[in-house]
């Protein structure tokens, strides 16, 4: 094979002896592995293709077993994983198309590309499919408020989520913010996007048609974010800044005009495959879509638009360029590609074509510089099982008592300082940089339980949100797995939506060390055990490891992002209280569980212990009972009780619904763990007093404990009595005060 190479790269020999391809993230074995593939060395081209093809980011070699055990399929599910994103049928033709990916190494060393990028590319994963995006949301984890550098990303991400979304015109509608030290260094940026589409118009990454072109379609490349996956696929160290430039740079403005052009590519039905260049850039899209299709696929490179001189083929492949796809057609249909492209004003060009030789070949000033075989680019990367080994806090956490803390007798103070909490506090610092009102279909703005998204010309609505309690998922990663599903699913289900399914993104720290790969198990086995029992399969999703920094990895976060239908726009429910007089009923048991929950961290200063206990036959019955009591109409308001417990439920939905509110229960428990206790599988509803008792004996056949505990009030404060004796008395203006205040008003 004749081969073309910079001066400036190694032979393949060199290549070898210095074992450069170390520095590519390739071990001494998976290089033994692509000589065989190949028959003899690899060029620098080609290790540096195999290298992102065979990244953790790409391969998903130390994970691909333990996403196996999720299940994908469902009566729903049009597309589920190995696509640009999975889709789930609404009815009528029509489909919901959702995704989560993660951009955390990139946002710890430039948080406001890092994070801006996110955006741009999980909105072309949802267009590339064909689907129309019509929300955004996110999920966030930044170490504690007192660290200046901490505040200087939090505010830097932010500024770049909303930043791109607004730019290009698609709402940010909700998500999620947790601060824990243990993301010290490693921030999580997960960007999840939600789009619609009729079914006939479903897309698939194929180059289908020996014979046929392929296309590139975008900005020019430059020589920005090469490497990109390897380096997502790497702990966090004191070098890493010195990996600046692996950070690509968004144009928002740009892929607006990319995502307008490729629908109306795909309305004109010519296309028979399309992917978004992601991660590894050129590299990924054209091996993948090729191997998909059982093709091979030529590209001549210097065809590809480029926007600096002299680059290589090496960087042309592994460059992260954003608001760039790839397509194929049949050569016929070329003059109306490019009419539509040439009226929108975006770079298309022809740059290769689809062979029957099961090759991914790369031509350079008329020579082939690189040769590989696709099946082992993109279906033959070892798969490994890493030991596994149960950590020593957790065995310590077992004899951890949760209740031998002294009794907290200022409730209202305890109250106060939970409600201001990073964690818990009111995120309108964050959204209100969102445009969560563009295309006027948000029925729901950030806030609730879930967002709300009008689904145009119908009478439904799509409500998502995206959940992960780390800290339970710290304490028992399979426990906390099954709560991550059940969060999102209450959250669903108190919006007045029926869960459909989830994507995934598993934030975690090294694969390579026993105790990090036994939380992964332990966490995929809750996530699965969940899914499958609630009916929410597993479409697509992310996984991101090496979440570590010099002092340590994240905790597990496997955040879920989850989509639910309203089946007619009279189901939306929020959790602002509406109506003075009406009753307020919690749903559930209340135990002494205080592992893992924000009172313990805040007022007692540790994450201990072992997280609440879940039965996933009883959520499973809470949900179902409470969706149809939404769906008779007999529910004003509706709130997952999940950080802070019953206190901060019930002072968000004063909040929320500018209401007082007065409570009075009975308890076993302490005051302090019956109000503070973040037991699972608790709704908190208000309804019109001449529904009380039709809900109550729906909830109670159902099996679900169910409690009358107050009434909304006409004043403005919220009274909590327990046992007799009263817990809080607080006024809702200064609960709100303290909510709204903890965000620190001088990020602004």
């Amino acid at each position: 094979m004749t081969q073309q190479l910079s001066v400036k790269e190694p032979t393949a020999e060199q290549i070898a002896e210095q074992k450069i391809y170390k520095q590519m993230g390739v071990s001494d074995q998976e290089y033994s592995l692509i000589c065989g593939h190949l028959g003899r060395q690899p060029n620098y081209v080609e290790i540096g293709v195999f290298s992102v093809m065979w990244s953790e980011h790409c391969a998903y070699k130390n994970s691909k077993n333990l996403l196996r055990k999720f299940p994908v399929t469902g009566p729903r599910v049009l597309m589920g994983p190995g696509e640009g994103a999975g889709i789930v049928d609404i009815g009528d033709n029509q489909a919901v198309a959702f995704k989560i990916e993660s951009h955390n190494h990139p946002s710890a060393i430039e948080p406001f590309q890092g994070a801006a990028t996110g955006v741009g590319g999980i909105i072309r994963d949802i267009f590339s499919m064909g689907a129309r995006p019509i929300a955004s949301l996110n999920s966030l984890r930044f170490g504690k408020l007192e660290n200046d550098r901490v505040k200087y990303l939090f505010e830097h991400v932010v500024s770049g989520i909303a930043g791109y979304g607004n730019c290009i015109g698609i709402p940010t509608v909700g998500g999620e913010v947790m601060f824990d030290e243990s993301y010290e260094g490693n921030p999580l940026v997960n960007a999840m996007c939600v789009g619609l589409i009729d079914h006939d118009k479903i897309q698939r990454g194929v180059a289908k048609g020996v014979g046929n072109p392929v296309y590139y379609v975008g900005p020019a490349t430059g020589r920005d974010g090469i490497h990109g996956a390897t380096f997502a696929s790497e702990e966090l160290t004191a070098e890493s800044e010195a990996k600046r430039p692996a950070v690509q740079v968004g144009d928002p403005f740009m892929e607006k005009l990319v995502m307008e052009s490729c629908l109306e590519l795909i309305d004109s039905g010519i296309v028979l495959g399309i992917q978004d260049m992601g991660a590894a850039g050129l590299t990924c899209s054209s091996s993948e879509m090729a191997s998909k299709a059982g093709n091979g696929l030529e590209l001549y490179l210097d065809e590809v638009p480029q926007r600096e001189t002299g680059m290589t083929p090496y960087e042309m492949m592994l460059s992260e360029s954003q608001e760039r796809m790839l397509f194929v057609i049949e050569e016929k249909d070329e003059p109306i590609a490019m009419e539509i492209f040439d009226r929108w004003g975006v770079i298309c060009k022809k740059v290769g074509k689809v062979t029957d030789d099961g090759q991914l070949k790369l031509f350079h000033g008329g020579a082939v510089v690189a040769e590989m075989p696709v099946k082992a680019l993109v279906d033959e990367c070892p798969v490994y099982n890493k030991p596994s080994k149960v950590p020593a806090y957790y065995e310590e956490n077992a004899n951890v008592d949760t209740t031998r803390y002294a009794e907290v007798t200022d409730l209202n103070e305890a109250l106060s300082k939970v409600l201001a909490s990073p964690t818990v506090a009111s995120k309108e610092w964050v959204y209100s940089q969102y445009d969560h009102m563009v295309r006027t279909s948000t029925a729901v703005r950030p806030g609730s339980d879930a967002a709300v998204v009008l689904v145009p010309g119908t009478r439904k609505a799509l409500a998502m949100t995206t959940d992960c309690n780390s800290r339970f998922v710290y304490l028992d990663p399979e426990v906390g797995g099954r709560i991550t599903v059940s969060e999102a699913s209450r959250n669903i289900v108190c919006s007045g939506a029926e869960p459909l399914a989830i994507t995934d993104n598993l934030n975690f720290g090294s694969p390579e060390k026993p105790e990090i790969f036994w939380q992964m198990e332990k966490a995929v086995d809750g996530l699965a055990e969940a899914c499958r029992e609630l009916d929410t399969p597993v479409i697509g999703g992310n996984v991101s490891l090496y979440n570590e920094t010099p002092k340590g990895a994240i905790h597990p976060t496997p955040v879920v992002g989850m989509v639910g239908l309203v089946h007619d726009v009279d189901h939306i429910t929020t959790q602002g209280f509406k109506n003075a007089g009406d009753v307020i009923i919690l749903l559930g048991d209340t135990k002494a569980e205080l592992g893992g929950s924000e009172f313990q961290y805040v007022i007692h200063g540790v994450t201990e212990g072992r997280p609440p206990e879940l039965d996933l036959a009883a959520e499973k019955k809470l949900l179902k009972v409470v969706l149809e009591v939404i769906q008779q109409g007999k529910v004003k308001s509706a709130h997952d009780l999940s950080d802070g417990g019953l206190a901060v439920a019930l002072a968000e939905s004063c909040i929320s619904g500018g209401k007082g509110a007065d409570v009075n229960f009975a308890s076993y428990l302490r005051k302090d763990f019956a109000l503070f206790s973040e037991s699972q599988s608790r709704i908190l509803l208000s309804v019109t007093p001449e529904h009380v008792e039709a809900v109550v004996h729906a909830v109670t056949a159902q099996g679900v404990p169910c409690q009358v505990i107050g009434k909304v009030a006409s004043h403005k404060q919220l009274n909590v009595t327990v046992n007799s004796v009263s817990a809080i008395e607080a006024e809702v203006s200064t609960l709100e005060a303290t909510w709204k205040d903890a965000i620190p008003c001088h990020m602004n």
